[in-house]
């Protein structure tokens, strides 16, 4: 496996464009499946998740290709309703293609879907939606059938805000017969970019950003061009490594209003944050202040994929925090990194307790899934002395080249492959 070097101390300073956002663009391509014709979608990042799913749609029968943030998707021929089994086990997100292969072809197989290991994340809620919209639904030793004559609208009520089964139910639900309405819906921005695909599309969606979404049944659709919303979590990723290296960033190419919850945190430490239009500057030259109390929840709230980040600056903070985490409980596995790296942290079921020590140190720690593998990044960014850090193909599912990010702000981050094993 591949490993980052990171030599730490070096605050970050530049300007830097946000990629388009991973958790938007693989429910678009997905719903792409459901209209005959060629797509282009603009701003589509180069991150291993991507890769994956456009592999299992040329596995269906599309043709894709990306040129840079380009991804061109011919879906003329959808020779295939099966999602092979080995692509499925690579990327958990695979199972947006349940709504809209149900929608074009009247039936679906999948498996039990892979990804990071951050707790248990069931489909039963996207399973669920979909019998309710009249699926039939066989599942037997890890293998799940669905197949629909005629997909019929209804109302659903979700027992949880799931982004996955509020997209993937909104995928089925519109073409499906009559009207659909989901109730305790998601409300991700990535959910909004979904249903104003959907609409270009020829769909009739709304409510998208509230708790009831919409879905008014269309007979068809038609291939369209797209544009994804800068990524969210990188924006704030970066953010929060500007403040825990005492730097000076300038983020281009961004959406505050889907930060605000992060900006209202890190300003409450005292770091400097400036806004203009869909720009954000992000300073820091004095030890942050303790937080007293962050809860991980369900958009708007603080967000769980910038919780591991978050505790970098919090373990480097003046005084004692509080992390809970109320999504994922088993996303608190990259405490055991940091405290190599010197941090001050104790776990209690889904609290850490973070007082924070005046530095941190170089040590060798592994990424153990997405984000906390980003947030063993910033940590090297912050520490004294060399970081290496392995296991960096869950970091490349989310960023894009980020050693090649790092240093274009003045870090002094490498990616080096692995030493040959001597035969002798």
């Amino acid at each position: 496996m591949e490993k980052l070097v990171i030599e730490g101390g070096k605050p970050l300073s530049g300007v830097v464009r946000i990629h388009g956002a991973k958790n938007a663009a693989l429910p678009i391509l997905a719903a792409a499946v459901m209209a005959k014709g060629i797509h282009v979608i603009d701003n589509v990042p180069q991150l291993l998740d991507i890769e994956v799913m456009l592999q299992i749609l040329t596995a269906l029968g599309c043709r894709a290709e990306q040129h840079g943030d380009r991804v061109i998707l011919d879906t003329t021929q959808v020779k295939s309703s099966h999602i092979p089994r080995e692509l499925m086990t690579l990327m958990r997100s695979s199972i947006f293609l349940m709504g809209p292969l149900l929608s074009r072809t009247g039936k679906v197989q999948v498996y039990q879907p892979g990804g990071c290991a951050i707790g248990t994340r069931r489909i039963d809620l996207h399973l669920k939606g979909l019998e309710a919209l009249g699926a039939k639904i066989d599942e037997s030793e890890g293998t799940i059938i669905c197949v629909a004559g005629r997909l019929v609208g209804t109302e659903i009520m979700l027992d949880f805000p799931s982004v996955g089964a509020t997209e993937n139910i909104m995928m089925a639900a519109v073409t499906a017969e009559g009207v659909s309405e989901i109730h305790n819906a998601a409300r991700e921005p990535e959910i909004v970019d979904l249903q104003n695909m959907l609409n270009a599309m020829g769909a009739k969606v709304s409510g998208a950003g509230t708790d009831i979404i919409k879905v008014t049944g269309v007979e068809s659709l038609q291939a369209c061009d797209y544009r994804i919303i800068p990524d969210r979590i990188v924006a704030g990723t970066l953010m929060i490594a500007a403040a825990v290296t005492k730097g000076d960033v300038t983020l281009e190419q961004v959406n505050p209003g889907h930060l605000t919850a992060l900006i209202h945190v890190l300003r409450r430490a005292g770091i400097q944050i400036r806004i203009d239009g869909d720009i954000i500057n992000v300073s820091s030259r004095e030890r942050p202040k303790a937080i007293e109390r962050i809860v991980t929840a369900p958009y708007p709230a603080f967000p769980t994929d910038l919780q591991a980040q978050m505790m970098i600056l919090l373990a480097l903070s003046d005084g004692l925090s509080i992390m809970k985490e109320t999504i994922f409980e088993g996303r608190f596995k990259h405490i055991t990194e940091l405290l190599r790296m010197g941090a001050d942290i104790r776990q209690d079921m889904n609290n850490a307790f973070v007082r924070g020590v005046p530095r941190l140190y170089g040590a060798s720690v592994e990424a153990t899934d997405l984000r906390a593998g980003a947030a063993i990044v910033i940590a090297g960014l912050a520490a004294k002395g060399i970081t290496t850090v392995d296991n960096v193909h869950h970091i490349d599912r989310g960023y894009e080249c980020i050693e090649k990010l790092l240093a274009s702000l003045g870090a002094s981050v490498e990616r080096r492959a692995p030493t040959p094993v001597s035969k002798h």
